[in-house]
């Protein structure tokens, strides 16, 4: 026997072998149907009994391991099924013959064979057979069930004959030498009369006889056999069998203890002496390590044949081992089977068989020690295929016992060896397959959101070896796409531990992946049904905070402050409510105080840093929003190696009114795409993320007739001021001309202009400031493109009183008529006079910069009088002087005022500074010395 079943557990020592195969040609898909159904039937209730037999079955089976049946009956082939397609009855006999030469095979262990036949109708099919059973087609089998519990019932009925023919002391008679196939030669010419030999043939055969009653589900006898053979081997030191007759009795007492099974089934087996209901759920759990323990049922042990005497249970109790014995007796056995180089395949399967019941003991460092041994027992030159099958059930036996490190070890060697250089053909499916099987051995998980929970897990330097592995295989296997993601995943959750070179050539590496197969944020989908889940670059490069900018000054829109009241006043009775302000007070610090308008380009700005010991370069960088239509205007970033934070400013449009949230960002580095949420970043810093975008303004661009002011004025943060000149005489009058131009997309529907006088010492006589709105106001609405003109008269009439005070004023700066905001709900860029300095690239940033007007102030340093001539005598000059004594003033300053409304947003207003005109007039003295 040279192939190990690594799937033995220590209840297969009490079924039947049976063995389903397909004759001749059967759709495979087709037979493994039928097989299903089959292998329902795994336990059967003996009918005029309270026994059970329990089946196993396989579909494919080495005749050679049949040999050993006299050794461990349950790998004895007692059972044949077999499967065929039968279209016609000129195939009949055909089919027959092939069946018949099937049986051959096993024929010497069979108790019982039977024939499905499939597609198969007439007079062949309508005649009555017991070994043979009709069907007209794979769908139209309704009692394949029942067909193969009745050839249970007769595999029974040959067993239970042979357990009595081979149980009954016959005086007289002598007993037969039981042997394996290689001790066959070792027992010629042996002396069989000496008390020796017949000491080892009565052992032997006790053991065969135990190994039968447990087949037949009589426990008891079992256990008083596998004593007995257990005492007659020990003492002519047969240890081959002794192993074997102390496994049995391992078997027997496991399967006592533990009836819900050791092969990690989802459900067990019913216990072979007939148990409580109770006492057999609550098995499991009452056995503990040295504990034994006694159930006794008089009814179960009679109908088996035995006294239900209580003096014979407790026979049985004693001769049932307790947990902590079954292991010493299984090392025991296995340490016999070790003597013999022909038996490492049972030694193994021993092996396996004390791991299955230590990992349901809790005793896991025995374990490893039994599977540590396997790992050393020589079955000589062993195919791939076993190598691979070898180390992967090791790998699943240490994953039982809770080695889960040494069960991803097992299992990476046998991926290894699927693509071992001894194969011609390299299955780089199944190593990737093995490999993505060791992941969780290595604390490693293919999903990004679990590195962003806490600290780092596991062997560094062992995880990124086995995702290098795991990049080689998907290319060999042809799928560049799963080597995106590997190299994509590999440089997100171990940027942090990788040397400057590592980080060199995993990009490069992914740059080369990525000319051939772009990296996206799609969930890939393996054959298998696995979903490998996206991995976006988070850390290429590393935002630190991200901060929502306001508008420009130009372009804020302001609440009316009358609307705003009123609003305010209607929404509820309660002038301050605390717990409302605290139960909003989440919704309070995500939610910004300004707003963005419908149409404007708004700004988002990233503090960022490159990781990396090289230059960065980010291809494409964009926002994520939700709530509204927002088109991003993505940018391209170069960072430098290993930058500190660089501020980047993202940008774009909102097309539609509503609240829309930052959610986060995208990227394109290194041919990979990537979408990062600020949810999935709680490193990052942010002020809130949701602010309001209210419907589109009308735009107005503003230009006046006057020149702009040498002397420019510094408004508030809030204000937004040009500085326009202007000079007069008292009493003098000038027209100021104010162009309007709606450069927006909105219609201006309403236009106001109002002004505001500021602090002066001065009496004013008068309207300084004075117009006329009827020719502006009846070309409304303002359409997009179209101007307007409103003309502004400034008339300048002071009265100067405390001339006493002349010489000191003489010293004053003079008059400066200085601006201050004037209120529309437009936005507007000025245009300057033609005369003025040309914008040139200032207007190409137009509608989105922070513009200054030039409307008030002008503060030359000398007044304009022309130098009298040498003819002017001295009392003209006097006469002069005293009138320009006169027209001295202290600053005074008025504002106008323009407000513009439209119908579609009436509660909104949008203020833009517009100032006045000013006059400044300070005397030069030099020339009246």
């Amino acid at each position: 026997m040279s192939i190990p079943d690594y799937m033995q557990c220590a209840e297969d020592h009490q079924t039947v072998l049976v063995v389903v195969q397909p004759v001749g040609i059967v759709p495979e898909d087709e037979f493994f149907r039928i097989y299903k159904r089959i292998t329902s039937v795994a336990q059967v209730s003996i009918r005029d009994s309270q026994r059970n037999l329990y089946i196993r079955y396989r579909h494919h089976y080495l005749p050679e391991n049949n040999e050993w049946g006299d050794f461990q009956t349950h790998r004895k082939v007692v059972g044949l099924i077999s499967v065929t397609t039968c279209g016609s009855a000129k195939e009949w006999p055909q089919t027959s013959d092939r069946f018949h030469c099937q049986k051959d095979v096993f024929g010497a262990t069979l108790y019982d064979s039977r024939l499905l036949v499939f597609g198969l109708q007439g007079e062949i099919a309508e005649q009555q057979r017991t070994d043979v059973a009709f069907y007209p087609s794979y769908d139209d089998c309704p009692d394949v069930e029942k067909r193969v519990e009745d050839f249970v019932e007769s595999i029974f009925i040959v067993l239970e004959s042979k357990r009595l023919d081979r149980a009954t002391d016959k005086s007289g008679d002598k007993i037969p030498l039981l042997c394996v196939p290689f001790e066959k030669k070792d027992f010629v010419g042996l002396d069989t009369d000496s008390r020796h030999y017949k000491k080892r043939c009565q052992g032997r055969m006790r053991k065969h006889v135990g190994d039968l009653c447990l087949q037949a589900g009589m426990l008891q006898d079992a256990l008083v056999h596998y004593h007995m053979a257990v005492e007659l081997l020990r003492s002519v030191n047969d240890f081959l069998w002794l192993g074997a007759a102390l496994e049995g009795l391992c078997s027997a007492s496991v399967i006592f203890h533990y009836p819900g099974g050791t092969a990690g089934k989802a459900s067990g087996r019913e216990p072979s002496l007939a148990h409580g209901q109770g006492q057999a759920a609550d098995a499991g759990k009452r056995h503990r390590p040295g504990a034994q323990e006694v159930l006794i049922d008089p009814g179960a042990l009679t109908a088996n044949g035995i006294s239900a005497d209580t003096s014979s249970e407790i026979g049985r109790a004693k001769n049932c081992l307790g947990p902590e014995d079954i292991i010493e007796k299984y090392k025991e056995a296995i340490s016999y089977y070790g003597k013999y180089k022909n038996a490492g395949v049972i030694e193994l399967e021993a092996c396996v068989k004390a791991v299955r019941v230590l990992a349901i003991q809790k005793r896991a460092m025995e374990a490893s020690e039994f599977l540590q041994n396997a790992v050393y027992i020589n079955l000589g030159q062993l195919s791939e295929e076993e190598k691979i099958q070898r180390y992967s059930i090791l790998s699943e036996l240490y994953h039982l016992i809770g080695f889960h490190r040494k069960s991803a070890f097992f299992k990476r060697v046998a991926a290894m060896q699927c693509v071992a250089p001894t194969i011609p053909e390299p299955g780089w499916r199944a190593c990737y397959k093995l490999l993505l099987e060791t992941l969780s051995g290595y604390s490693l998980c293919l999903d990004p959101k679990d590195f962003s929970k806490g600290s780092h897990r596991g062997w560094a330097a062992v995880q990124v070896r086995l995702l290098h592995e795991l990049v080689y295989a998907s290319r060999r296997m042809g799928n560049p796409g799963l080597s995106v993601r590997h190299l994509s995943f590999l440089l997100q959750t171990m940027l942090d531990l990788l040397s400057d070179q590592e980080k060199k050539e995993v990009t490069q590496s992914l740059e080369n992946y990525t000319s051939k197969c772009p990296g996206g944020m799609e969930v890939l989908t393996l054959p298998d049904g696995l979903k490998l889940p996206p991995v976006p670059l988070s850390k290429l490069p590393i935002v630190r905070s991200v901060k929502l900018l306001d508008l420009p000054v130009s372009l804020r829109p302001h609440k009316q402050k009358g609307l705003l009241e009123n609003n305010m006043s209607s929404k509820s009775p309660f002038i301050y409510s605390p717990i409302i302000m605290h139960t909003r007070g989440e919704e309070r610090t995500k939610k910004i105080e300004f707003r963005w308008v419908q149409g404007d380009v708004c700004e988002v700005q990233l503090m960022v840093y490159n990781p990396m010991p090289f230059e960065l370069r980010v291809e494409h960088m964009g926002l994520l929003t939700s709530g509204v239509e927002f088109e991003a205007l993505p940018a391209a970033l170069s960072l430098p190696a290993e930058s500190g934070l660089y501020p980047v400013t993202l940008v774009g449009v909102p097309r539609t009114a509503g609240n829309i949230n930052i959610s986060g960002y995208h990227t394109s580095v290194f041919g990979v795409t990537s979408d990062c949420l600020l949810d999935g970043l709680p490193s990052v810093r942010t002020s809130g993320c949701v602010v309001e975008v209210i419907p589109s303004l009308p735009r107005l661009q503003l230009s006046t007739s006057l020149p702009r002011s040498a002397h420019p004025l510094r408004p508030s943060k809030e204000e937004l001021s040009s500085s326009v000149s202007v000079q007069l005489f008292n009493g003098e009058t000038q027209q100021l001309t104010i162009t309007l131009e709606n450069i927006g997309s909105e219609d201006l529907e309403t236009l106001e202009v109002t002004s505001k006088t500021c602090n002066t010492k001065e009496k004013l006589f008068g309207e300084f400031l004075s117009w006329d709105l009827e020719e502006a106001v009846s070309q409304l609405p303002l359409k997009p493109g179209q101007s307007v003109t409103l003309t502004v008269n400034v008339k300048v009439r002071l009265d100067f009183s405390g001339g006493e005070n002349l010489l000191q004023d003489l010293n004053d700066d003079g008059i400066s008529v200085t601006g201050l905001p004037i209120s529309s709900p437009l936005r507007q860029v000025l245009k300057p006079r033609a005369e003025t300095k040309p914008l040139g690239s200032e207007s190409s940033k137009t509608d989105y910069n922070h513009v200054k007007m030039p409307v008030s102030s002008y503060n030359p340093g000398k007044t304009r009088i022309s130098q009298l001539s040498s003819a002017t005598t001295l009392i003209s000059q006097l006469l002069k002087l005293h009138t320009l004594f006169h027209m001295l003033t202290r600053p005074l300053a008025r504002m106008l005022i323009l407000s513009t409304h439209t119908r579609r947003d009436q509660d909104t207003q949008v203020e833009i500074s517009k100032h006045t005109v000013s006059r400044s007039l300070t005397p030069d003295l030099s020339h009246y010395t």
